[in-house]
């Protein structure tokens, strides 16, 4: 029996494509190792979006290769964005690598099954396609009180900055029956928060029926039986219609949590990254949102640094930071990859003052987490209880996504099992996390 050992790189999207492949393995009649030493074949899923997520990807490879040299693996596979994206660099510039399979990970065992007979094997494919869904799963990535579900693959919107469509293609949405079903099985496995997750989550169902249809979908998963909560991620500002908007006034379990990468506010920052979507529109969108849902929480991302931008508009986009305080905020600098329309664009920004503008955006935001957080002190929150430590119970509030939000610390007062929900009163804030007692 061959034994497998796989690491994941990225995004909770590689991560979903991970499971998929081990249960693969597993039903195949394969062994799965959780470190790399003394295995048959080691796998990477890498990631390829931006210049530090290439950079992470390399390292964690040519680590493989030196215990390959020590006879410690016998093979290495690589998979996912970074081999879809760089499979001719990869293979002139790491010939230890026995096989590039890029994202069609359905054809794993094939690929696996070669190596007995084949030195080399290359199986990138123009084609991509949606991974199939895998019954009665063992192995999950997550702790088992949450879970990523991939509702759709690729992306259309074709931002002038981002690889995705090189790498993913074009928006493919899955089958709305086949996603209920996915997400019933983890609600009986006992998971308690489900996370949405895609290139571009409220464009689901456009490519099916020429018009979202993650209104209908995050619907009929808010029927389905069980005390959970339901989390969308990556929704599209100009993609938020009025039935969304409905979707986050009425469903009960569904989050007021609605994560919108804005990218920029400058108008013609905004056009050159080809956002199809202006300031006006932004403000508007934010003022509706804030006054139609009660209680929501909104969380968005920002690039700085993009080529032409100038100290003129970041002072705008940190003024209209100070005027919204998103209650979550994360802030990328500029990376420019091959192939994307912005590599080219004149005016390209110094790291240096990148770097000085990505300190300064994330300076402001911290005084602002500070000042939400100080708005919890004295309320009574519903909580997801995640992990113990010798002095705290570590949970979330529903306007925390995991691994990217902040986390509730919980005095031990009562014997609180993992996976629960509890109401806490918040009692003290740091900067982006809290302090509590059960109530």
């Amino acid at each position: 029996m061959k034994k497998i050992f796989l690491i994941s790189l990225g995004c909770a999207r590689n991560l979903v494509d991970s499971e998929f492949v081990l249960n693969k393995l597993l039903k195949s009649g394969y062994q799965i190792k959780d470190a790399p030493q003394g295995v048959d074949i080691a796998i990477v899923n890498t990631c390829g979006f931006i210049q530090e997520a290439k950079e992470e990807a390399i390292d964690i490879i040519l680590d493989l290769i030196e215990l390959k040299e020590e006879g410690k693996i016998k093979k290495i596979i690589l998979g996912g964005c970074l081999s879809q994206r760089y499979e001719e660099q990869l293979l002139e510039e790491l010939p230890e690598v026995d096989a590039v399979l890029g994202i069609n990970w359905d054809e794993i065992i094939d690929v696996v099954d070669k190596l007995e007979t084949e030195s080399r094997i290359i199986n990138i494919r123009e084609e991509r396609k949606l991974l199939p869904y895998i019954e009665n799963k063992e192995i999950f990535l997550t702790p088992p009180h949450y879970a990523y579900l991939k509702i759709s693959e690729g992306c259309s919107h074709r931002c002038s900055y981002c690889s995705i469509y090189q790498i993913k293609g074009s928006h493919r949405s899955r089958e709305l029956h086949q996603i209920i079903r996915e997400a019933s099985m983890l609600i009986q496995r006992g998971v308690k928060e489900i996370n949405i997750i895609a290139q571009d989550s409220s464009s689901y169902g456009t490519d099916i029926k020429g018009a979202p249809r993650i209104p209908e979908l995050l619907k009929a998963l808010n029927d389905i039986p069980g005390d959970f909560w339901i989390r969308l991620l990556y929704t599209y500002p100009q993609m938020i219609t009025d039935d969304l908007i409905s979707c986050f006034k009425d469903l009960p379990k569904l989050c007021k949590y609605i994560d919108i990468p804005l990218q920029h506010i400058n108008d013609r920052i905004l056009n050159a990254m080809r956002r199809n979507f202006g300031k006006k529109e932004i403000c508007s969108l934010i003022q509706r949102l804030r006054k139609e849902i009660n209680g929501v929480c909104l969380r968005t991302a920002f690039i700085v640094g993009f080529p032409g931008e100038k100290d003129g508009d970041f002072s705008e986009l940190l003024d209209f930071i100070k005027e919204v305080e998103f209650e979550r905020l994360g802030c990328f600098m500029y990376s420019r990859e091959e192939g994307t329309d912005a590599f080219s664009l004149p005016n390209q920004v110094a790291q240096k003052d990148k770097e000085k503008r990505f300190d300064a955006l994330m300076k402001l935001q911290n005084q602002i987490a500070q000042s939400v957080n100080k708005n919890f002190l004295g309320k009574v929150n519903r909580v997801l209880v995640e992990e113990e430590e010798k002095d705290y119970y570590i949970g979330r509030t529903p306007c925390d996504a995991p691994e990217v939000d902040g986390v509730v610390y919980i005095s031990k007062d009562k014997k609180i099992s993992l996976g629960d929900f509890v109401n806490v009163v918040i009692k003290d804030n740091l900067d982006y996390d809290l302090f509590a007692e059960i109530a």
